[in-house]
């Protein structure tokens, strides 16, 4: 798309002239368009944490060889409104049952009076080159005062800390609290309390592939079409629209293989929106492409949380009463909302019954970048609290950590079973199905079993060898709703044609929905056409995030499928001069029952269907093969897993190696083992990678002291050990299929198991790991403290 051969645009494809003539019924080509050669964008971004923006200066910019255009904020703050609220509403369901208290700023698309991060976006230059627009934004002048950075969330809420919006007069931009019992009473009477600080740190989820966005206008009809590496076409055509003032039909998104997604490209930026934009006013297609730095600079990050823990709990380790106070990082926007906070308050109970419970959260604004979601989305710090002090009370306690955890867990036979709390749905939580106790037990029976492993461990000890085992359960909440929706049609070839609003970031889903839509036809995957990720292809969608594309949309494939089978055996019924009741579908077509040659194609049906004089419809029957439906899920499945790792510690240099890991989980049905697996194996890389290796690191003033990958440590294959993994099947009553969720469950676990494992085999010198992530050095020092056992 780089040169000026008229060119033109057929679905996702651009088709040269001298490759493609379509010809007219008269004997006539259509006429060329010829496509204007696309133009490249820079952003110039901001070198200072915190500042107020005096002047950008773009004289000597806009006059650069090869440039368009160039824009400030305060340009196009005169053109353009903020950017429209992207954020993930929480229902008004929630809204009433949970007291809050939130306020979230409107983020511009480029900054205009402020800059409350390094690398927001100031300025942006259009030219013919991206060599000709990054060096004509060197060239723009910026006069920034600077302001004190704001950097420790904790210190955000003393009075008189810089304010990173002043107009909400504080730092402390939202807060909600929830909980069930009677939890001060019930603190104040059991027998044992314990009170510890745990600290998930600052990492993302750093896709292959970056960003990147590219803008089209069609002048003739006014049609905007935007190429996004989104999860969420369908809320960049929203956004998009209201933006450019034109109806959302005159939009289309379109997200083509996107090298991996982790949740980082699960909401609208202002990229997705400032692209198409800058196409339609110049009258010629722009491409933005994000390379890594900028990446680390402005695409979201994630976790970030300070959780204050108090436990009650009996001398045999059942806990009577948990509280949490914790505190949010969310930089300096909330991309949004509520959404991944209130994830950990209704994750923090896990597997575990516990009666009192409470849970207070607070959202501060900082001058980092902006937190979102990132795999697992609030999880994993649920997790790390809540597991962290089940080995705690083990210890105190003296019991087998896996046993304190057996104890706590909710039966099999308890299913379903209410939590007492509201999902972030607004739906009671209850758990739907599943056995944690088998999970745990398969999980410590994979390692070797918890006795086999204690004697290990004592005999390495007197050999001056540290091992560790550690647990890890959770429960995660998968297939939120608001929707998700089908369209399914049967070709005239007989093919079946589903069109969804679900996003493909490498998780298999052509693989998975195409097995689905085959099992409901009875025909070849290989005769089943996927059309994802494209606003052309379905009214509305919802879009690839929180576990949710399987449950969501293989509900609205199976109700759709079920709507156009009536009329598929009605047609069937007519040609084959029989009952619909004597029909199945089987081998790619209809047939009676019991008859296997009297059997029609659907190929032959689809034909029978069109309108025209001599149909092979029965009256009454309304032309056509499609249907849609929108499956609106009630409430979310419950999917569980047990993560165990076995470790061994290097104490003179802090190496921590990983000896044996395994996974029980349970996922409901699993349609496609291999992507199952893959999924759950996936997430535990990145779960090990933020627990050892990965981080966001800031000083003082707000700068990132990690922005390349020479700092910020990804895990490579010597990193990632051998993993088993055990499948447990719970089937939900809550879906056709029986399906729960499985993309992001793999990252939740590592972290708690991890840290347990590595405090376990450092408990003869007292070393707790109460904080992620844990480098050597902090093994070091913690085992060099007073004298070595």
């Amino acid at each position: 798309m780089t040169d000026a051969r008229p060119a033109r645009f057929v679905g996702r494809s651009i088709l040269r002239r001298e490759d493609q003539r379509l010809l007219t019924g008269q004997g006539q080509f259509v006429a060329d368009i010829a496509l204007p050669r696309m133009l490249h964008a820079a952003f110039v971004r901001s070198p200072l944490a915190h500042a107020r923006v005096r002047t950008v200066e773009l004289t000597h910019a806009a006059s650069a060889p090869g440039v368009a255009l160039a824009l400030s904020g305060a340009d196009l703050a005169r053109m353009l409104p903020p950017i429209p609220d992207t954020q993930l509403s929480l229902p008004s369901k929630w809204r009433t049952s949970v007291q809050h208290k939130l306020h979230n700023p409107q983020q511009p698309l480029l900054a205009t009076d402020k800059v409350r991060h390094v690398g927001e976006a100031i300025a942006v230059v259009v030219a013919e080159s991206r060599y000709a627009a990054e060096d004509a934004a060197e060239l723009v002048h910026l006069d920034l005062e600077p302001l004190p950075a704001v950097v420790d969330p904790e210190q955000a809420l003393r009075p008189g800390v810089a304010l990173v919006h002043e107009r909400l007069q504080s730092n402390l931009i939202g807060e909600f609290s929830i909980g069930k019992g009677e939890i001060d009473a019930a603190l104040a009477r059991a027998p044992r309390k314990l009170q510890r600080r745990f600290y998930h740190h600052r990492y993302g989820g750093v896709p292959m592939e970056c960003r990147g966005v590219v803008g089209v206008h069609d002048s003739r009809t006014d049609c905007v079409t935007i190429w996004s590496a989104t999860q969420v076409v369908h809320w960049v055509r929203r956004e998009a629209a209201v933006i450019l003032g034109l109806p959302e039909a005159r939009v289309r998104c379109i997200a083509p293989d996107v090298g991996g997604g982790f949740g980082v490209k699960g909401h609208v930026y202002p990229e997705d929106l400032l692209i198409p934009f800058l196409a339609r006013k110049i009258g010629r297609p722009v491409r933005w492409i994000e390379d890594r730095h900028e990446h680390f600079l402005c695409s979201t990050h994630s976790r970030d949380q300070i959780h204050e823990v108090e436990i009650g709990f009996d001398n045999e380790g059942r806990v009577l009463a948990f509280r949490d106070h914790f505190i949010v990082d969310c930089g300096a926007w909330n991309p949004i909302g509520a959404g991944i906070i209130y994830n950990t308050a209704a994750h923090l109970l896990g597997p575990y019954k516990i009666e009192h419970f409470a849970a207070a959260a607070r959202v501060v604004a900082t001058n980092k970048v902006p937190s979102a979601a990132y795999r697992g989305a609030g999880r994993p710090e649920a997790s790390f609290a809540m597991e962290r002090s089940m080995d705690l009370i083990a210890a105190a306690v003296g019991v087998e950590p896996a046993e304190v955890r057996h104890r706590n867990m909710v039966r099999a036979d308890e299913m379903p079973y209410a939590v007492g709390i509201p999902y972030r749905d607004g739906e009671p939580i209850v758990y739907d199905s599943g056995d944690f106790q088998a999970g745990l037990a398969k999980a410590l029976e994979a390692v070797g079993g918890s006795e086999a492993f204690r004697r290990r461990q004592r005999d390495a000890r007197d050999q001056g060898r540290y091992l560790g085992l550690g647990i890890g359960c959770y429960v995660e909440g998968t297939g939120v709703g608001p929707f998700e929706g089908a369209t399914v049609r049967i070709d005239p070839s007989g093919k079946i044609y589903l069109s969804a609003g679900a996003c493909a970031q490498g998780q298999g889903m052509e693989t998975i929905f195409a097995q689905i839509v085959a099992d409901a036809w009875s025909v070849q995957p290989d005769d089943v056409i996927i059309s994802l990720a494209d606003t052309a292809g379905i009214a509305m969608g919802f879009g690839t995030i929180a576990s949710r594309s399987t449950v969501t949309l293989s509900a609205a494939i199976h109700h759709a499928s079920e709507r156009l089978r009536k009329k598929v055996l009605s047609i069937s019924a007519h040609l084959l001069e029989c009952s619909a009741a004597d029909l199945e579908l089987r081998d790619g077509g209809v047939g009676i029952v019991g008859v296997p040659a009297a059997m029609v194609s659907l190929a032959k049906i689809a034909q029978a269907a069109r309108p025209g004089w001599d149909h092979g419809r029965p009256d009454g029957v309304e032309p056509g093969l499609e249907e849609t439906y929108y499956f609106e899920p009630q409430t979310v499945t419950w999917t569980n897993a047990t993560h165990v790792a076995i470790v061994e510690i290097d104490i003179e240099v802090g190496r921590v190696k990983i000896e044996k890991y395994a996974i029980a989980h349970d996922c409901g049905v699993v349609v496609n083992p291999m992507l199952v697996e893959g999924q759950i194996i996936g997430g535990a890389a990145q779960g090990l990678g933020g627990i050892l290796l990965e981080g966001f690191t800031y000083d003082s003033q707000g700068q990132l002291l990690t922005g390349s990958l020479m700092d910020y440590l990804l895990p490579t294959a010597s990193d990632v050990p051998d993993i088993q993994l055990i499948h447990l099947h719970s089937p939900s009553p809550l879906n056709p299929l029986g399906v729960k969720g499985v993309g992001e469950g793999g990252a939740i676990g590592p972290p708690a198991a991890i840290a347990n494992a590595v405090s376990d085999a450092l408990a003869p010198f007292g070393a707790e790991f109460n904080e992620t992530p844990i480098r050597p050095e902090q093994i070091v020092e913690r085992t060099r403290i007073g004298e070595r056992p």
